[in-house]
């Protein structure tokens, strides 16, 4: 059984949680020059993975993509420049996917909103993508927090309408990767990377992709690319709660991540769509 595995590939000073307390003068890209370091680390363990991009990174280092190409990894779209879906409008995203789909030369067919923040209030992506021949999103996390989820949405891969995010539609064009999830004391919560892989006991997190097995399904993970190159970066001094959800076992992630690729097969998005779909 296949598992999915995305690279938000983004700098340090992209998380929601950052840009809000950043003075934008500040803003000088490290976290790409650890591209190699992850494409090492991916090839040492012969795994394909997704990376998902922002694209202003690609626009001022279009040596990325042949990077990323090169290796067998698959480039997908994460935004121009990371801002939540909620916050802006149909026609700019477009034009802005109209900008990466020239960037990629067309080879992009899958996007994940930043802060996955793919609602009801932003849920004209679906039609966006579609009219663009996109294949899938992976925007959906099946639990709420803070910040984002959606907790009655499926948690299989599904085909997705605009007009209803969280069930499946026949008539849909665009596959749902929805992210992994686990229950603890009866609660769903997110399992699928990020803080969580940080901050959850592997047990819990190899528990929660054995379930998906179990029902044969795919467990959509992701992790971002400071996350994996936690020496590009910067400690900032934030909020207390900002800092610890940033911060909180940033050196345990690439550690933790390694150990899930050692034990479970995973593989990109595209990849699985052409085997399985």
């Amino acid at each position: 059984m296949y598992n999915l595995l995305g690279i938000d590939f983004e700098e340090w000073y992209h998380p929601e949680l950052i840009q809000k307390n950043l003075d934008v003068k500040k803003k000088v890209p490290r976290v790409v020059n650890g591209i190699d370091k992850i494409l090492e680390w991916l090839q040492n363990n012969e795994v394909n993975a997704t990376f998902f991009v922002v694209g202003e990174i690609l626009k001022d280092n279009p040596e990325i993509m042949d990077k990323i190409s090169q290796n067998g990894h698959e480039i997908a779209f994460h935004s121009m420049h990371h801002k939540r879906l909620d916050l802006q409008n149909e026609k700019i995203f477009s034009q802005e996917l109209d900008e990466f789909q020239k960037l990629t030369e067309k080879k992009s067919v899958g996007f994940r909103a930043p802060t996955f923040s793919l609602n009801n209030s932003s849920s004209w992506l679906i039609d966006v993508l579609a009219n663009h021949n996109y294949l899938y999103d992976s925007s959906i996390v099946p639990a709420k927090t803070q910040l984002y989820g959606m907790p009655n949405a499926e948690t299989k891969p599904y085909k997705i309408l605009k007009i209803d995010l969280e069930k499946n539609s026949e008539e849909g064009k665009i596959i749902e990767f929805p992210l992994l999830t686990t229950s603890i004391f009866g609660k769903r919560i997110p399992a699928g990377g990020g803080f969580y892989l940080r901050a959850l006991p592997m047990k819990f997190l190899e528990n929660a992709i054995k379930n998906n097995i179990s029902k044969n399904i795919p467990s959509a993970f992701y992790i971002h690319s400071w996350e994996l190159t936690p020496e590009f970066m910067p400690k900032l001094q934030l909020p207390w709660k900002d800092k610890f959800i940033t911060y909180y076992n940033l050196n345990k992630a690439l550690s933790k991540m390694d150990k899930l690729v050692k034990k479970f097969k995973f593989t990109s998005f595209s990849k699985y769509i052409s085997k399985f779909d």
